[in-house]
């Protein structure tokens, strides 16, 4: 069977559209959840001169030199800049990579602040302070875009409670002060690089991604690659306008795995000893901090031995997170490091 990435209109919901448009929107993405994981999402309302905005902002921090961007660098903290071979995704799922610290991506973090609920006494450790580069524009253009993702994330939220049959505010209850982070990444080596790395040329390693739902934008460049259930990798490009979607580790926790948290990688083209340019930008919605998560009780088979234990979303990041900025293998993520060295064995 062929691999496809299904495209969802999700204007209905965007435009408050009949409930029956809307149980037609929730359907198309269950069935998208089920079987890849993925999507591409159109009818986001997203204006393309905010996306424009974003994507010149990014151009213009990357293209500083290196020892400019390191200025911005925040230890111990997911905020700010990260340089080239400074993480490795694939430890996050406890998967020792031929490289460790080998994924080349450079990477700009934002995101919402504890100081962003003031009605809260939210730990500054689990939300950050962010650091805006002194760049013309920077902060609005990118402030702009997330709260932009933001709604789109919220929206297929209250999309993913209709599919579900989980009632209209489930996940209001957990993601009303989210930890939702912005990683702008930049797939490039600086002109006349030998590109000699101790392993495989990899720019972001084997990885699922840690919360809820993340939504992409991305230039239409090859690189990206997602695992399907056969254990082969595909590419996947967004459509024009397109926004990718797809599940985090909580949501597969919460449906107990009916849901994927599919596993993705990025593999940028080298032509002629030279890497082609790639940008993203990946809004990660992923959960206040102190919510418990544990799979929905019509989703719990107490025969099969599936159901996850609860956790609480800090303790899960946290352990992610570990993982690829530490270089601490993530022993708890079971499931999916065997996923990853089954389809090592395999080609796409």
């Amino acid at each position: 069977m062929s691999f496809n990435v299904p495209t969802i209109d999700i204007s209905a919901y965007v435009e408050h559209r009949s409930e029956d448009e809307r149980a037609a929107v929730a359907a198309a993405l269950d069935v998208a959840c089920a079987q890849v994981g993925f999507m591409q999402v159109v009818g986001h309302g997203v204006a393309p001169e905010i996306q424009a905005g974003l994507a010149s902002t990014l151009d213009d921090f990357f293209g500083l030199p290196l020892e400019e961007k390191n200025q911005y660098r925040v230890p111990d903290s997911n905020r700010g800049y990260s340089p080239p071979k400074s993480e490795s995704l694939s430890l996050s799922l406890g998967v020792e990579s031929a490289s460790r610290m080998n994924d080349f991506f450079e990477a700009f973090n934002i995101g919402a602040e504890a100081r962003s609920f003031p009605h809260l006494a939210l730990d500054e450790r689990d939300y950050g302070i962010n650091l805006w580069p002194s760049l013309p524009d920077f902060e609005d253009r990118v402030s702009r875009y997330f709260r932009e993702a933001q709604r789109v994330a919220r929206t297929l939220t209250t999309i993913f409670a209709d599919a579900l049959g989980a009632g209209p505010h489930f996940f209001d209850a957990i993601t009303d002060h989210s930890i939702d982070v912005l990683r702008m990444n930049n797939y490039a080596l600086p002109p006349g690089t030998d590109i000699s790395l101790d392993g495989d040329l990899t720019g972001m390693g084997e990885h699922t991604d840690f919360g809820i739902v993340t939504v992409l934008w991305a230039d239409r460049v090859a690189g990206l690659q997602v695992l399907d259930r056969d254990g082969l990798w595909h590419d996947v490009m967004p459509a024009e306008g397109a926004l990718l979607v797809n599940l985090g580790d909580l949501t597969a926790r919460i449906t107990n795995d009916r849901w994927m948290s599919t596993l993705h990688r990025v593999k940028p083209p080298v032509v002629d000893g030279t890497i082609r340019r790639r940008r993203s930008v990946a809004f990660f919605h992923d959960g206040n901090a102190d919510a418990v998560v544990s799979t929905l009780d019509s989703l719990l088979d107490l025969g099969d031995g599936l159901a996850y234990e609860p956790i609480t979303v800090r303790d899960h990041v946290a352990a992610k997170l570990a993982g690829s900025r530490q270089g601490r293998k993530n022993l708890a993520a079971v499931r999916e490091a065997g996923r990853v060295l089954a389809a090592g064995r395999r080609q796409a």
